[in-house]
């Protein structure tokens, strides 16, 4: 099988439309009925729903704060338009963050969570990223592990990077496989 990918030449939100049009493409090709897309604001998550018009989006936000205590960044606005579209934002703890980050603010230390993202950062920020909202989107029911999905992420805001992946749940994450990588910055 031959199947293109698409490297751009500088990460970044310049790259969402160009990536949402790859990842649209292949999900037709592939009959792909499920699509995750990283969002921190919601603009990509409103991008994705007019992209793939039909298709099953699942919006993956920052947990609540991220950036500040008690703030979240995914506008409320945003997220009723998802919503009333047939989107689904799912607002949840960062699979690869979460107690591992805490560890690491609190005893400057680096525990295994850290790591396994920071090897994925190696391929690129978006690689990291698609593996862990899948994981997120899997541990809340949303995806099955059964079912081959696209997940879309990026380096910031927008979206970069597009995968065709077999989901897992967080527990079993090493069971999760990238079967394609569609589109990614060429770092």
């Amino acid at each position: 099988m031959e199947v293109k990918t698409v490297y751009f030449e500088k990460p970044g939100i310049g790259n969402t439309e160009e990536t949402l049009k790859i990842a649209r493409k292949r999900a037709e090709e592939l009959r792909i009925k499920t699509i995750v897309i990283a969002s921190t604001g919601g603009d990509t998550a409103i991008k994705a729903l007019e992209a793939f018009p039909g298709l099953r989006v699942i919006a993956v936000t920052h947990v609540a704060g991220m950036r500040q205590p008690d703030t979240q960044e995914f506008d409320e606005k945003i997220k009723q338009t998802v919503e009333a579209r047939g989107g689904i934002v799912l607002t949840t703890t960062h699979a690869l963050g979460g107690l591992s980050k805490a560890m690491r603010n609190k005893y400057d230390t680096f525990v295994l969570g850290e790591i396994i993202a920071d090897t994925l950062r190696i391929f690129g920020q978006g690689i990291k990223v698609v593996c862990e909202i899948t994981a997120m989107a899997t541990d809340a029911g949303l995806v099955r592990t059964d079912e081959d999905i696209i997940a879309i992420g990026g380096s910031g805001r927008g979206a970069d990077t597009a995968v065709v992946l077999r989901p897992a749940n967080t527990h079993t994450f090493f069971d999760l496989k990238v079967r394609e990588i569609l589109c990614k910055p060429r770092l």
